[in-house]
Order: C-alpha cells, then structure tokens, then sequence
C-alpha cells in the first residue's frame, strides 16, 4: 500500500491557496455577455419604449383634438330626440335701419345651423326654435386726435334672442348678443358698411350658435 506523504498534501494546499489568493487579487475584469441573434441590446430596448410613448402621446392628443372639434360642431345636441330646428326671421327694430343688415343676417344664422349641424330646418313646430329681432345698430366717436376731432368710430350691432327647446325648457332662455367694429372717421359709413355689418353678424351669429346648441 502505497504511503501518502503528509509533505505533499501540505503542498498542494498551500498551492490551492496560493491559486486562490491570486484570483482574489487580480483586478475585476469587466465582460460583455454574448446575446443569441435577434435579441435586443438594453439600449435598442429602451428606444423602443421610448418610441412607443411618444406614440401613444400623439394618439391622445389626436383624440382630444377631434373632440374638441365634434363638440363646436354640435356634439351637445342629442339627435335621437332633438331632429328639427325653427329659425324665424330676424326683423330690424333699431332706430337706424340699413335694409340689407337684415338679410345679411338671417342667411348667416341658418346657414350656420344648416352647416354644422344635422338637425332639419323646418318653418314650424320645431324641437328647437330661434326668435328674435336686430334691435340695435349705433355707431359712436371714439378716440380724439390732436386737432380735436374724432378720429374713430365704433359701430354696434345688437340682437335679441329667444330661444326655446322643446325637449329640455330648461335651457329655454330670452338675451341680448352684441358685436362692436371700428372705422376711420375719415371714411364715410355707407363706404365700409356692408363689410363692417357682415363682420358683426359672424360674431353674434357665433355667440347665439354656442349658447344655442354647443353649450361652451
């Protein structure tokens, strides 16, 4: 039987340890784990995300975009019991009267409802109804220039509303829209008249259009 030297054994310890010591000691070594093909690196992971966000992002705001938009154009209106409109003709009551304001108005107000709306016009019996007269149209000085005079003048537009909602009296209401303008008081009125009164009409035709059907 073959005799095992305790020298030997104490050797090969003493260079185990000595084998151990040295990996201890040697410096971390920094190492790149091989990825199999087709997998992603951190970083094309993260891109990746981040692409997806700003994606998600833009679809929300897309969204949120459109609905503003259906809501102005009479989103509020619940067209399984609301289908008709009645829209009469608005008269001139002002003290000043120019006979083309009336028309000029009266188209703009249905065209608005025929435009944006899908309910039908009809000349009675309408779930909602629109009444009313242009009982305003007054120009003013405004502004006095060096000389002592004027130099311009502010026109205002009003009209009286009622309105009536035959599905929801609640939001029956009766009121007044205005719209001011200004020109030079170097031109004549009869010269900027009709631009000036269709600019007006647009605004007041909106204000009624909103407090009428899109409850802003």
């Amino acid at each position: 039987m073959k005799k095992t030297s305790f020298k030997n054994i104490r050797s090969d310890k003493s260079q185990d340890a000595s084998a151990d010591s040295r990996r201890n000691d040697s410096p971390v070594r920094s190492f790149r784990v091989r990825m199999p093909s087709g997998t992603w690196h951190g970083s094309q992971l993260l891109a990746s995300v981040i692409v997806t966000l700003l994606s998600l992002s833009t679809c929300l705001l897309t969204l949120t975009s459109c609905s503003i938009s259906y809501k102005f154009n009479g989103a509020s209106i619940d067209y399984a019991t609301t289908k008709t409109i009645q829209i009469d003709p608005f008269p001139i009551r002002s003290a000043y009267v120019w006979a083309p304001m009336q028309s000029i108005f009266n188209n703009r107000l249905t065209d608005i409802y025929a435009q944006q709306t899908k309910l039908r016009q009809v000349k009675r019996g309408g779930d909602l109804i629109v009444a009313g007269e242009i009982t305003g149209f007054d120009q003013f000085n405004k502004g006095v220039g060096s000389d002592g005079y004027s130099s311009q003048v502010q026109l205002k537009m009003t009209v009286n509303v009622r309105f009536t909602n035959n599905k929801k009296h609640t939001d029956d209401f009766e009121r007044q829209f205005t719209a001011t303008t200004e020109y030079d008081a170097t031109q004549q009125l009869v010269n900027v008249q009709e631009e000036l009164v269709t600019q007006m009409t647009k605004d007041i035709v909106d204000q009624i259009f909103n407090a009428t059907v899109a409850n802003w």
